[in-house]
């Protein structure tokens, strides 16, 4: 497994208004780099094309500058190419044998990102870039001015600044509770737990609930692909097919029967039924029922999503499976970061009060508690009406976005790709028709255009036709001059391809 990636460019450039030529101002950024320890024995540097770029230079310059250090023994070209820092000659002797923290990174049991999702998770802070599949609300569109109000209002009332009780403020907890109760859920402040945000609680699970070698099952394709809070714990991920309706019961139901959880305790199915990342789909009311039914017959428990749930645009999804529960089977995920904002990292789950006092214990022993004033302020934002007014809002905003990126893809791609019309949520699941074309070589062309996509094989391994696309967060402007150029290099690709 390889966790440094030579692709990966840096963010510094050298100065060309400094007296000092452009090489040497290189040689000296790298010799810093490998003197204090950022780049310690055995670090692969970017190669020479991404460097060069990424610094914004001629090669020649920068092979100036790499000739220097390797002949210093700072660097070190080795057989089957690359470039290395050193783990011998002057600097090893001057500082001792450094610690070889290359082989502590391989040797760490947490699996890092795919190397697309580490490009993702990069470019999406770049200047410029226009970001066509991101899974978040754009600054316009989250509701700043009645944050303002609430954090006035907590300015002017008493607030504690300590830690919180182990499964979080029974404030919010009681607000939660009335929440849920309009959403079909009966929950009481005993049974629901604070997290900082839907990926704690996908960690407290799988270390907590789960032992090693675990079966997880889970919709195909699905947003747990894309991380590793599962894998990581040593669960063994099964993916079950969708259709129109959403999961597919007899399949899951030969799942169930072929013992993929031999040996450990039945198996827990993942499940985003409203409005699912990536396909943006809904489980229908038939097919949650079905779905209860084949669950109890199988002894499986339920991890339901419900991230999108509140962001319907044409009609609000069935009744969640959570409502449906009569047995403690399901345990219900919600969270402020999509419909409110990912940067508060406030998020909630409902279960078996047994359930929660285990997660929060070991919450505690992780993170000690959700912040505070976090906490506080979201008490506010539900107990005083904001998310019901914020919602009334944002719905008619999405559903316009929605609507101007079906155009631009009936205007662009027609010809050349078929996609969902999605009810709700944030993504439209889109699939090349014509072919052959590598969504790899098309992310990466994107990416230099200054375009940023989510392949569909970040949601299923195998998948080599979808895209992911996002009309949350790129403005009418972006979108159009996004889809403009996603066209222009999808179809160079297929000619090239031909």
């Amino acid at each position: 497994m390889k966790h440094s990636d030579p692709r990966q460019g840096i963010d510094w450039k050298p100065d060309p208004a400094i007296p000092l030529p452009l090489f040497r101002q290189i040689e000296i950024y790298i010799r810093e780099k490998i003197t204090t320890g950022e780049w310690t024995a055995g670090y692969r540097l970017p190669s020479q094309r991404v460097l060069a770029q990424s610094m914004g230079v001629n090669r020649s310059t920068l092979v100036a500058a790499l000739d220097n250090l390797i002949a210093a023994g700072m660097i070190e070209g080795r057989r089957g190419g690359g470039t290395y820092v050193s783990g011998s000659g002057w600097h090893a002797l001057a500082h001792g044998t450094p610690p070889n923290w290359n082989e502590a990174i391989e040797e760490g049991w947490y699996y890092p990102n795919l190397p697309e999702v580490q490009l993702i998770n990069r470019a999406e802070f770049q200047p410029g870039i226009i970001r066509l599949g991101t899974g978040e609300l754009a600054p316009e569109l989250m509701p700043e001015e009645a944050f303002n109000d609430i954090l006035r209002s907590l300015s002017e009332r008493a607030r504690t600044l300590n830690y919180l009780q182990p499964q979080g403020s029974l404030e919010l907890r009681e607000a939660l509770s009335d929440y849920l109760l309009t959403c079909g859920i009966q929950a009481s402040p005993s049974a629901i737990l604070i997290v900082s945000g839907s990926l704690q609680a996908l960690h407290l699970i799988s270390v907590g609930l789960l032992p090693r070698g675990s079966a997880v099952l889970l919709e195909k394709p699905s947003y747990l692909y894309s991380i590793h809070a599962f894998q990581s714990a040593g669960l063994k991920m099964h993916g079950v097919p969708m259709d129109a309706g959403g999961l597919h019961i007899p399949r899951l139901e030969d799942l169930i029967e072929s013992g993929t959880h031999q040996g450990h305790p039945s198996p827990l199915l993942y499940t985003i039924p409203s409005f699912h990342n990536p396909t943006g789909s809904v489980m229908s009311d038939t097919r949650r029922n079905e779905l209860m039914s084949a669950a109890r017959a199988g002894g499986v428990s339920i991890l339901e999503d419900a991230a999108y749930t509140d962001l319907w645009l044409d009609m609000p999804p069935p009744l969640s499976l959570k409502a449906r529960d009569t047995d403690g089977r399901v345990l219900h995920m919600g969270t402020l970061s999509k419909a409110v904002s990912p940067g508060l990292r406030l998020g909630w789950l409902v279960g078996p009060e047994p359930v929660i006092r285990r997660l929060a214990d070991i919450k505690m022993q992780t993170d000690y508690g959700t912040s505070s004033l976090a906490q506080e302020a979201a008490t506010l934002w539900f107990a005083e009406g904001y998310h019901t007014r914020h919602m009334e809002c944002l719905r008619p905003e999405l559903r316009r976005r929605r609507d101007f990126m079906l155009d631009l893809l009936e205007r662009y791609f027609n010809s050349i790709a078929e996609w969902n019309k999605p009810a709700g949520g944030f993504y439209i699941w889109f699939r090349f028709t014509a072919g052959p074309l590598s969504i790899r070589q098309l992310f990466h062309a994107c990416l230099e255009d200054g375009v940023l996509i989510h392949p569909g094989f970040l949601y299923d391994r195998l998948d080599a036709d979808h895209l992911r696309l996002s009309y949350a967060y790129a403005s009418e402007e972006e979108m159009e001059r996004g889809m403009q150029l996603l066209a222009k290099a999808a179809k160079k690709l297929l000619v090239n391809n031909k």
